[in-house]
């Protein structure tokens, strides 16, 4: 009995071994991109339709980026009262350790809370002195 010779010694000479045309059994490195990839400036079959499309603005860069623009993450008071009524702050609280930067004057704030914050507006401390509580800046810095 023969013995079953392996497909690729038995399609040699057959330039796409049993895979149909050449560009078929090619791997992702042949597609070019997805959707609108490729349609800068070499790309010129498509570019006159998607200036149609969106106009001139589609292609290229405009401004800049910042680096010294900095994330402050803020609480306003009335989000300390709920989280208070919550049971999830005690009477005493660090806000640096919840990850908060500043406070805010914004919301309804009627409980007796000593806080530890960073920064804090003039309006909060107003309020949290009005309830009855105390308010810690750590830094200078009062807006």
């Amino acid at each position: 009995m023969r013995n079953k010779r392996k497909k690729n010694s038995r399609l040699r000479g057959s330039k796409t071994h049993g895979w149909g045309s050449m560009k078929k059994h090619r791997g992702a490195g042949n597609r070019g991109g997805k959707g609108k990839a490729g349609t800068g400036k070499r790309a010129d079959t498509k570019k006159p339709t998607i200036i149609n499309l969106f106009g001139n603005t589609y292609f290229g860069k405009t401004g800049f980026t910042s680096r010294s623009t900095t994330h402050v993450n803020a609480i306003g008071v009335g989000k300390l009262k709920q989280m208070f009524e919550k049971k999830l702050i005690n009477e005493t609280v660090d806000l640096k350790k919840l990850g908060f930067d500043k406070l805010l004057g914004s919301g309804f704030f009627d409980v007796k809370l000593n806080i530890k914050v960073d920064v804090a507006t003039t309006k909060a401390i107003e309020k949290v002195k009005k309830a009855g509580g105390n308010v810690e800046v750590l830094e200078n810095k009062k807006e």
